[in-house]
């Protein structure tokens, strides 16, 4: 059989685009098939930022310290304008946040453009296509078979939208629409968003502090099911303090319009607003593939894969959420790292999450890597875990910037052993890769008290949380306790 390509990659996600150029650097040849571009237009990251400097500006102005009216500082503040990022008096409202989003999203894809991919040497096709299985195994697109060594599914996935009595009559947004629906002279002012994904929180925070009324519907105990309970509770309180209204451990079991109003059924309770916001789950973009001809199996929101991330036909590999999970960007780029490797070279390398960190652009920002305090519990069992806090309030960093809402707390074994942490506050993205190094090498907890911290920086939180792991140990400790205390009286009577 003529092979044309050493790996065939299907989707137009960010990890395929990764991928693809990873193939190149590796000499491999590439054809990479997408039927449209939804990568380059992600502004939920850059509106989080923009409305926590929006949240800040309305802060410094109660202060007394800041007029956003004029755009000009009042008192406590040189006489200058601020920096671009920081003209929160510019911004009046979602359609003009849309616009900035819009144009720093134009920067990000000038970055990630396809014409680089091209020159790189990837075979780029936009359009939709299949696998056929005779005579041999390809992908059909346009008036060409692809032959692949292998292939790799970066296809990504779509909001799923359930069963709700009158949803579909009524009208919704979902998360592959909300942001361009709002580029209008009078977007929405009153929402309601149903689901519990992580774009959900993310979303009613950005819509709450630009001015909307949000109220945020989840069906679950906790307004996200896999982190920390007690992180997750503390984020509900901030969405309360945002203004958001959380209503747990319901269900929305019909939607209507009236006149020119829609009502939301979520319980007992019949909410009147002007836009619902669909993100309940999403489902992999797989239908169009033909996947049963080449011996894929999967199921309606996932695709079956091992942990070298090989589906059920061993040439076709998967990444990212179309094997389900959240739409997490770095995970699915470190699966598509892995599949990648595999399918050019020999499928050694196998998936371990445990040092894998993940996020959510929330304000404060919530991160997690490896075992929950419950989890840990669960694996290593209850007295042999050991979970320190630390509040962000006794970090000089955090006291300095007024930043001082959050909690970090690590998760660790008898030993000495990191096995999780999780991080709600201001720089929790940088300050979670810290500790996902220390796990991906094994680094013990006593070796972060040798951290040399620049002063002010968040990272002296580890600092503090290594000093009590040490006091910890030797309030254990008798005989070592002992010895000090001889070694100590001994010195002291030595010096007389």
């Amino acid at each position: 059989m003529k092979i044309d390509y050493d790996i065939v990659i299907i989707g137009g996600s960010v990890a395929g685009y990764q991928a693809a150029l990873a193939a190149t650097q590796l000499q491999a040849t590439v054809a990479l098939v997408q039927p449209q571009v939804n990568y380059d237009l992600n502004y939920q990251y850059v509106l989080s930022e923009l409305s926590k400097r929006v949240q800040q500006s309305f802060d410094l102005a109660n202060l007394g310290i800041f007029d956003p009216q004029v755009n000009s500082p009042t008192v406590g503040l040189p006489a200058k304008s601020p920096p671009a990022m920081s003209n929160f008096g510019s911004f009046k409202g979602v359609k003009e946040a849309i616009l900035y989003a819009r144009s720093v999203a134009k920067n990000l894809s000038h970055i990630n453009s396809l014409a680089n991919l091209a020159a790189q040497g990837v075979d780029m096709i936009f359009d939709s296509g299949q696998f056929q299985s005779s005579p041999q195994l390809g992908f059909a697109v346009k008036d060409r078979i692809l032959r692949g060594r292998t292939y790799l599914l970066a296809c990504g996935s779509r909001p799923a939208i359930p069963e709700i009595e009158g949803l579909q009559a009524t009208g919704y947004l979902t998360l592959a629409n909300i942001w361009q629906s709002l580029d209008q002279s009078n977007p929405p002012k009153n929402w309601v968003i149903i689901g519990g994904l992580p774009q959900s929180i993310e979303i009613a925070q950005i819509l709450a502090r630009l001015g909307s009324n949000v109220i945020l519907i989840v069906k679950n105990h906790h307004i996200l099911s896999d982190i920390d309970p007690e992180i997750a509770q503390l984020l509900l309180a901030q969405l309360e303090v945002d203004g958001i209204r959380v209503i747990t451990q319901t269900i929305v079991t019909q939607v209507l319009r009236i006149k020119d109003k829609k009502w939301v059924q979520a319980g007992d309770k019949a909410i009147e607003t002007d836009e619902i916001l669909v993100a309940t789950r999403q489902q992999p973009n797989i239908e169009s593939l033909n996947l049963a001809a080449a011996g894929v199996k999967f199921y309606p929101h996932r695709l079956v894969v091992n942990k070298k991330l090989q589906t059920t036909n061993h040439r076709i590999y998967a990444c990212g959420d179309v094997i389900g999970g959240y739409d997490i960007v770095n995970i699915a780029n470190y699966e598509a790292n892995i599949a990648l490797k595999n399918a050019l070279f020999l499928p050694q390398l196998a998936v371990n999450y445990r040092s894998i960190p993940w996020g959510i652009s929330s304000q404060p920002i919530l991160t997690q890597v490896g075992l929950t305090e419950i989890q840990a519990q669960r694996q290593y069992g209850k007295n042999k875990v050991l979970v320190f806090k630390q509040y962000f309030k006794t970090v000089a960093a955090a006291q300095i910037r007024g930043e001082i809402t959050g909690i970090c707390k690590l998760i660790i074994r008898e030993n000495g052993e990191i096995v999780g942490c999780s991080i709600l506050g201001t720089e929790a993205i940088e300050l979670i890769n810290v500790i996902s190094l220390a796990i991906s090498q094994n680094i013990q907890v006593k070796h972060l008290a040798n951290l040399a911290s620049v002063y002010p920086s968040f990272s002296e939180i580890f600092v503090e949380i290594a000093k009590e792991w040490d006091r910890e140990r030797l309030h254990k400790n008798h005989t070592l306790q002992e010895f000090l205390q001889s070694f100590f009286h001994f010195r002291r009577n030595w010096n007389l």
